[in-house]
């Protein structure tokens, strides 16, 4: 195949000495050896041969030394044995400086300011330079500066933070007639001085009563504003009364504390905190603790209602009264409530501001946190509200325990305990469940709830988490119930597992109807049973049968079919005559 066309066809030069001309070379000729395609360069202007050697490799380029001629027309012809291609670059060697790269860069700095040398090799040629300077955030700045000498150039970098490295690089192009800039330097990373730590500390504290004074926790934090401008960074913590000037206590800790505690008594007391580098203090940051004034002071806290705000998906939402004395008002709550110690942290707000989302990485979901919210003015700080809440409710952890069960055959009342602290939820109320064992329930006013297993339970709420007995009434008697009592948070409540069984008694009526159409007919036939026996026996006694008669218990005699008692077997005990006819006749 004829040889492509050479694309991007151009010559520059680095130090108005020799020019370099580049171009990409076309596609495969499938022409080898002596046959594949040669490249020659020509100069229209002098009608001459370019005395370079081309090279390729990917890119092709070819490079000569130049005299005093400034205006060039160099073609570059690329031809084999089936035809010649070519391509034009007409150019003013002053318009194609191309500078070769800045080196060897060092620097001075001072707190706040770098000056950044470096040299190069086109000392004959006036350069524009620009700097890339790699702040501590990420961002990228650049600085232009056409500032050069003879052996080297240089930059002054201002406006920068104490203690702080950055990076830069620099590339240049020329002055009068810029065509491009040059590859850049290498990096080169610097740290600027160190300084006065800049800002001050936020801090704030906790107040625990203990015999004969008080114990104040102290925490202290970088605030946003604050930087420590270099080494070896501590904290100074100094208190002292406010009212008689004694000499003040002071301790210090290394960079790796950030609370402590300390005990002073009832008097009023100034506390200051400031953070120290190899150079000097920040400005103190300042607490004043007021004096103690006795229950007052112990039970003040206790006074304050809490009231319950709620969770969102991006933190707890807090809100309160401004109060237009304040100059700034401070949440402190703890990280993990449960523990102790148990992570105190606060943030600070302006005094336009009444409602905060507050959020934490260590929040989850389940459990409750308390809020203090206290206003501030000449840094004394005093406790204006209270709230508590959950990032997320959850059901409780436990079922109401059931203490009572009261029983008629209609009705069935329950009484239990529930302590509504530390559970997982705010607790709104209670739910009870009851069905009879054998078949679903459809209770007269209660609501229908049907388990996993499909079965029909009768559902009541109790909508006071205060309340704590409830009566079921329409029962049927000599049923057996099984029962079940929930509590319920914004949460929702927790499956239900184990269930309590109770049987009604029968009804008392039932019973009053049995004595009457069963008992009492009982008793009457008895009785009356016993007194026919009675009267018979009065009125119409049995005769006895004289076969039974014990005056025929002797030797047997018979005349016939008749039994004969003689005289002389019988031995009377008393012989009684009745007349004397009677007598005479024996």
């Amino acid at each position: 195949e004829p040889p492509d066309t050479p694309s991007d066809f151009s010559c520059q030069t680095q130090d108005m000495r020799r020019v370099t001309c580049t171009w990409r070379q076309g596609g495969d000729t499938y022409l080898y050896g002596i046959h594949s395609p040669k490249y020659t360069l020509s100069e229209e202007f002098s009608q001459k041969m370019v005395p370079c050697t081309v090279s390729c490799s990917g890119q092709c380029s070819c490079s000569w030394d130049i005299g005093q001629q400034r205006i060039y027309n160099i073609t570059v012809t690329v031809e084999n044995p089936l035809g010649k291609k070519t391509a034009t670059d007409v150019f003013d060697v002053t318009h194609r400086i191309y500078p070769a790269a800045p080196f060897q860069l060092w620097e001075k700095c001072t707190d706040t300011e770098i000056t950044l040398y470096w040299k190069h090799k086109n000392k004959e040629i006036e350069l524009f330079c620009q700097t890339e300077v790699l702040q501590p955030d990420g961002r990228v700045q650049l600085h232009n500066n056409s500032d050069t000498h003879l052996n080297y150039a240089s930059i002054t970098l201002g406006g920068l933070q104490p203690y702080t490295e950055y990076t830069a690089r620099v590339h240049c192009g020329a002055a009068k007639h810029f065509w491009r800039w040059s590859e850049w330097s290498e990096a080169r990373t610097m740290r600027t001085m160190e300084s006065t730590p800049s800002g001050k500390l936020d801090i704030w504290r906790e107040i625990t009563p203990v015999l004969g004074g008080r114990k104040v926790t102290l925490f202290w934090k970088q605030a946003p504003s604050f930087r420590a401008n270099g080494r070896n960074l501590s904290y100074e913590v100094t208190w002292e009364k406010v009212e008689d000037g004694s000499k003040p206590e002071s301790i210090s800790f290394s960079s790796a504390y950030n609370s402590t505690s300390v005990y002073i008594d009832n008097h009023s007391y100034r506390i200051n905190i400031m953070a120290k580098n190899n150079v000097n203090c920040s400005l103190p940051s300042v607490l004043i603790i007021p004096r103690a004034t006795g229950l007052c002071f112990l039970l003040g806290t206790e006074e304050l209602k809490e009231e319950k705000v709620n969770g969102t998906a991006d933190g707890i939402f807090v809100s309160w009264e401004p109060r237009h004395v304040y100059d700034s008002y401070i949440i402190d709550w703890c990280n993990f409530p449960m523990l102790q110690p148990c992570d105190l942290q606060w943030e600070r707000f302006g005094p336009n501001t009444s409602s905060a989302l507050i959020n934490s990485g260590a929040f989850v979901p389940g459990v409750r946190y308390n809020f203090h919210i206290y206003g501030s003015v000449a840094n004394r700080a005093s406790l204006l509200e209270k709230k508590t809440g959950y990032l997320k409710e959850l059901p409780p952890l436990r079922d109401p325990t059931v203490k009572k069960v009261e029983l008629t055959s209609n009705t069935v009342t329950l009484f239990w305990d529930y302590h509504l602290t530390n559970e997982s939820g705010f607790v709104k109320g209670y739910h009870v469940y009851v069905s009879p064992v054998q078949e679903d329930c459809s209770l007269k006013g209660s609501k229908k709830h049907v388990l996993p297993d499909d079965s029909v339970l009768c559902k009541y709420t109790i909508e006071n988490p205060e309340e704590k007995r409830y009566t079921v009434q329409h029962l049927l008697p000599n049923t057996k119930y099984r029962l079940v009592v929930k509590a319920y948070t914004g949460g929702g409540e927790t499956p239900i597992v184990n269930f309590r069984y109770i049987d009604t008694p029968l009804n008392s009526n039932m019973l009053y109807l049995l004595v009457l159409l069963v008992i009492v007919p009982s008793l009457v036939a008895a009785l009356c049973r016993w007194k026919m026996k009675w009267v018979k026996e009065c009125c119409c006694p049995v005769i006895p049968s004289p076969n039974e008669s014990k005056a025929l218990s002797f030797n047997e005699f018979k005349i016939g079919s008749e039994k004969v008692l003689k005289i002389s077997d019988c031995i009377p005990d008393t012989l009684a005559v009745d007349n004397k006819a009677e007598a005479q006749k024996f």
